[in-house]
């Protein structure tokens, strides 16, 4: 039914209609967000059985790690821990969803400290991919404490209700990694951040604890409207509010400066412990000593941190460690030149030469893995450019290649150019082979004559055998003549035949009728 009562409210149809009106109005520049109800959906409520999740989890933690170690280098016990926290994680899930919840469980969430480009995304987005569930990456820098200005904590939630297609269980035990955590500290030693980096973290709190946050957010005028037309058509309110109890906080930053208040406490640490707190100080593994404490100091809420009971400490990547991720890794950067090349028809060739240069020149970035990229990019754009319009199939990456790439591809052009002129001028030949077989006469092309060919194919794109037939088109007829008045049967092709062929050709005609005349070969 679609005609309003007079006087009394419009029906769903027209109140979908004015809806829209009145977006298209507000929201002039479109209204991506907005999206009609489809009344043959159903209406999402408590008793629809189309919300039922079926989680199944059953993987061991050195399962985990065996996943992790084809795509991720070194970070042995990062890998591990992540693992053990994981698997307590989703085995509890999976016991709460079977009815079965342990009793005072405490959420293994799990905060990653390590310079940047060691691999701590990787290793939470390999691990949603291994399990399955939605995941969501944030910023923290992103975040404020009210919502207005910057972004809502809560977004994150109602982002990880999106990549659940609207699945309200299925974001329920979903991964939530946010990056760049250090940066919301609130330390005296971090200016700028102090208020509102406290009130991120206090906002976060509530998240990682258990909350319900709205699929809609309240400063979402779209959602809201749209909230509003589903519960008149369906009569209910639908059900819109995801849980955050069984979500997976992974939090991470660089932390610069962190070792430093680290170093603090252990140099003062007690007499006893002097000779290995010194030892410890001097080696990379003073971030495993890190302590709540230290967190404290550096400028986290204790009830914050305390939130995030697994630590990992991700150490920085050598040469050794990025050669290893080029040659070994699943993940690797080459395998994306490697079919980016192949695109074109294009097969490149990586020696360990020049894999471990590229290495070498990623380390000099500081920036872990990332600097791979970054180095691959340098190396190999004008490869990418040039060689798609060339008849280039393959070339070798060596050290010398990684280190001089635009000598190594005008290297490479060059030869390729050889190579054609040598398989062009043995056209040319072949052309001369079929000449004789086909009309008995034998001709032969001068080296200046041959090269000349050559040129002409390679400048207009012909091919070789269609330009010689075209020039010497009448050449059969003229030498046959030729022979019939002097007997002569082998024929000297020269420039002047290549650049003017039916000139040259009438003149070894007319000349073979004059007895004194010489021999045009």
């Amino acid at each position: 039914m679609t005609n309003s009562v007079p006087g009394g409210p419009p029906s769903p149809e027209e109140f979908q209609r004015q809806l829209a009106e009145l977006m298209r109005q507000t929201f002039p520049a479109g209204t991506s967000g907005f999206t009609p109800p489809n009344p043959a959906r159903g209406g999402g409520g408590e008793g629809d059985s189309a919300g039922e999740v079926e989680f199944a989890f059953n993987q061991k933690p050195r399962e985990v790690k065996a996943y992790l170690d084809r795509f991720v280098i070194r970070q042995e016990e990062a890998k591990k821990v992540l693992s053990v926290a994981l698997c307590d994680h989703y085995h509890h899930v999976r016991l709460a969803l079977e009815g079965q919840a342990q009793p005072n469980y405490a959420k293994q969430n799990v905060i990653l400290v390590g310079p940047t480009g060691v691999g701590k995304t990787y290793l939470v987005r390999s691990i949603a991919d291994l399990i399955g569930v939605p995941f969501v990456k944030g910023d923290a820098t992103k975040f404020s404490e009210t919502g207005y200005v910057g972004a809502d904590v809560e977004d994150l939630v109602r982002e990880l209700f999106r990549r659940a297609n609207g699945d309200v269980k299925r974001a329920q035990y979903g991964i939530i990694y946010i990056d760049e955590i250090d940066k919301i500290a609130a330390s005296v030693n971090h200016t700028g951040r102090d208020v509102s980096g406290r009130g991120v973290q206090t906002n976060l709190l509530k998240l990682m604890e258990e909350t319900d946050v709205p699929a809609r957010s309240p400063n979402d005028i779209a959602g809201q409207l749209q909230a509003m037309m589903e519960m008149t058509q369906r009569g209910r309110k639908p059900v819109d509010v995801i849980n955050t109890k069984h979500i997976l906080f992974i939090v991470s930053g660089a932390f610069p400066g962190f070792d430093k208040v680290v170093r603090k406490r252990l140099r003062e640490a007690t007499i006893g412990f002097a000779a290995r707190t010194a030892s410890v100080e001097e080696s990379n593994e003073v971030m495993a000593c890190a302590q709540t404490r230290d967190f404290i100091e550096f400028g986290f809420e204790p009830e914050f941190i305390g939130r995030l009971p697994v630590r990992v400490y991700c150490h920085p990547l050598s040469v050794d460690d990025l050669f290893t991720i080029l040659k070994t890794s699943e993940g690797s950067i080459i395998r994306q030149y490697e079919q980016t090349f192949a695109a074109y028809g294009i097969e490149v060739l990586f020696r360990d030469d020049g894999l471990r240069r590229i290495a070498e020149l990623a380390n000099e970035e500081q920036t872990g893995a990332r600097g791979l990229m970054t180095v691959c990019e340098r190396v190999f754009r004008e490869f990418k450019y040039e060689l798609p319009s060339t008849p280039v199939k393959r070339f070798v990456v060596t050290r010398d290649l990684v280190d001089q790439p635009m000598p190594a591809l005008a290297k490479l052009l060059a030869e390729h150019a050889q190579e054609e002129r040598v398989v062009l001028r043995q056209l040319v030949n072949d052309f001369a082979e079929r000449f004789a077989k086909d009309h008995g006469i034998q001709i032969a092309f001068t080296p200046a004559a041959a090269d000349r060919l050559v040129a002409l194919a390679t400048e207009t794109g012909r091919p070789v055998r269609d330009l010689c037939a075209e020039r010497f088109r009448d050449y059969q007829f003229g030498l046959k003549l030729i022979t019939q008045n002097t007997g002569q049967r082998e024929f000297q092709l020269d420039l002047d035949a290549v650049e003017s062929p039916d000139e040259t050709l009438s003149k070894w005609v007319v000349a073979s009728y004059r007895p004194a005349a010489p021999d045009p070969a």
